[in-house]
Formats: C-alpha cells, structure tokens, sequence
C-alpha cells in the first residue's frame, strides 16, 4: 500500500438511537456541554464487522475477531493449533515465546479482517500480541444540538405467573425508549499505510481490504436495522477519501478535514425558524473550500468508472466523492 488516505463520512439519525449509552440507561450519547450527539468509534467499527460477516461469510482470511457474543480465547487457540509445527511451548505451559507470539500474531492478521484493519490487543493467556490497526476513526459529533425524545412504551405482557396475579390478568408492563428525532453526524478517519504494511492490509484494486472498507462504511446500516434504528432511519450521507500520492502525505489530516464546512442551525437559524429534520436542510448547507460540495467536485472533477466524482487539490492529494 503505498498512499496515505484520510476521509469524512457523513451519517444521519431519524427518530432513532444511534448509539445508546448503557451507563445511562440508554440515552443516546451527548455531550454534555455542547448538547451535541455523540457516537462512538467502536459503534461504527461493529456496523462495519458486522457487514463483513455477512458479506464474506465463510470465506478465508475473511473471518471476524470479535463477534457478537464471541469468545475471543478460541481464536487464539486456533491459531496456535495452525502454528503448532513450529511452537516450542510446552504443553500444561503458559503459550507464548517471543517467535510463537509473532507467528500467531501473524497468522490472527491474516485471518481476521478486523484485526488487520483495526488492530487488536490479543495478549491473553494463550498470547496472540498486539497489533495497532492501519484504519482509525474518530468519535462521531452531530453538526448540531440533539433534543432527546423519551417515549413510554407499552408491552401487552408480563414476565412471571407472580406479576400477573398482581395485575389481576391485566398483564401490562411500562418501558421506555429514547430517540433523536433528527441529527447529521460528521467522522474523521484516516488509513496508515506503515502500519497496513505491518498487518497485511491491502490498499489497491477492486477486492482490497480497503475497497471492503469503504464498501462496509457505504452499507454500514442496511444490515442494522433494530428496534431502535428502524429500516431507513440511519443512512450514510456523504463519504468523501483524501488521496495522497504518497506514503507519508502532503498535508495534515486536520488541515484537508477544515475545508469541508458545515454550516449549522444553531449558528444560522432556518428562516422559518425550524429545527432541521431531514438531510435535506443541510443540502445547500455543506461547502467545500467555500463553494457547494456538488459544484466544486464537479468544476474541474470527473467521474471515474463507478460514478464517483475525483478531483485534484493540487500538491499530490486527490478529493473523492464516493458517496
């Protein structure tokens, strides 16, 4: 892989919890100063391991680390019982000399998608190492404020013969559910090639692990849909990839990420004095160097074979519209 990347994924929220916090009761992230939503980077990661699984189900060096209801020690096992002919641990011993732990190491990138391109501490009893992942993303924050919906619900039903009898067979039970009614979310990512280097990633051609990627962050939420991110209230909006002609880049990831403005409500309210609500409002919103994104990629940009828009800033680095 010999480019750096760097890239902007827009994502919106309709009447859904994107990313519901556990610590406090569900409530979708925020922060606490700003009101601003927030989403967490692993909350991504698992959407895009998540479409890998169903995407290259079965396939080799396809498979997925950590799973859904996974136990991560059997996949250390598994790779030790590949590396055994050339293992020199002891049976009844903890595994792990220091060239056993570099051929696990090895043999966990080569195997699993999301250790390559995340990375993973896998240093557990049987030691598989550590592996810092080519591809990082930042937390995700919404352009503007949330307002956070609580919603009561109703379940026609109770768990136990004891609540019945207490009901006298009226069998309710009372709940809750949070929603965001509408937010556009911004993340920042960036892809390593040194250290996709060190795990295997690939970078060029129609069935790289960095064609995958993009291809995850595009589907991210077609094979999420739940209760609480019902079918069409999470989509990908924008996906624009900073391409260096080089390793070691042209410019810094902040410095391309600053071009890209979006102008939000808080700052600039709607004329009618409305809340956003739907991607829409934001259209004639988000700019690019100043100028709308559609006309900049379009002045001076050309498609490519998929349709995406590619155009040149100048100094080596290549601005792709992909979604």
């Amino acid at each position: 892989m010999n480019n750096r990347y760097d890239f902007i994924y827009l994502f919106d929220a309709t009447d859904a919890n994107p990313n519901g916090d556990p610590d406090a009761g569900n409530l979708p992230r925020v922060d606490t100063e700003s009101s601003q939503g927030l989403i967490t980077d692993v909350c991504l990661k698992r959407k895009v391991r998540n479409f890998i699984e169903v995407l290259k189900k079965d396939t080799p060096n396809y498979d997925i680390y950590v799973k859904e209801k996974g136990v991560l020690m059997r996949a250390h096992e598994k790779a030790y019982e590949a590396i055994k002919s050339e293992s020199k641990a002891e049976e009844g011993k903890r595994k792990g000399s220091g060239d056993d732990v570099e051929r696990a190491r090895a043999w966990m990138c080569q195997n699993f998608y999301d250790v390559r391109t995340f990375g993973a501490v896998m240093s557990l009893a049987t030691n598989c190492g550590q592996v810092r992942g080519p591809i990082q993303l930042s937390f995700s924050r919404s352009v503007d404020p949330i307002v956070i919906s609580e919603h009561a619900i109703t379940r026609m039903a109770v768990a136990t013969e004891r609540e019945a009898t207490a009901q006298q067979g009226d069998n309710r039970t009372m709940g809750r559910k949070f929603t965001v009614p509408y937010g556009l979310y911004r993340c920042h990512g960036f892809v390593n090639p040194f250290l996709a280097a060190q795990t295997g990633f690939t970078g060029e051609g129609e069935d790289s692990d960095l064609e995958l990627f993009f291809t995850a962050l595009e589907n991210a939420f077609q094979f999420d849909q739940s209760a609480a991110r019902p079918a069409g209230s999470m989509a990908p909006r924008g996906l624009l990839v900073f391409k260096h002609d080089s390793a070691l880049g042209k410019a810094p990831s902040h410095s391309l990420f600053d071009r890209l403005q979006i102008e939000s409500f808080d700052d600039t309210p709607a004329e009618d004095g409305k809340p956003a609500r739907k991607f829409a409002d934001y259209a004639s919103r988000i700019k690019f160097d100043g100028q709308p994104l559609d006309e900049f990629v379009k002045d001076g940009g050309k498609q490519n074979e998929k349709g995406q828009w590619e155009k040149p800033l100048g100094n080596g680095i290549t601005l792709i519209r992909r979604i």
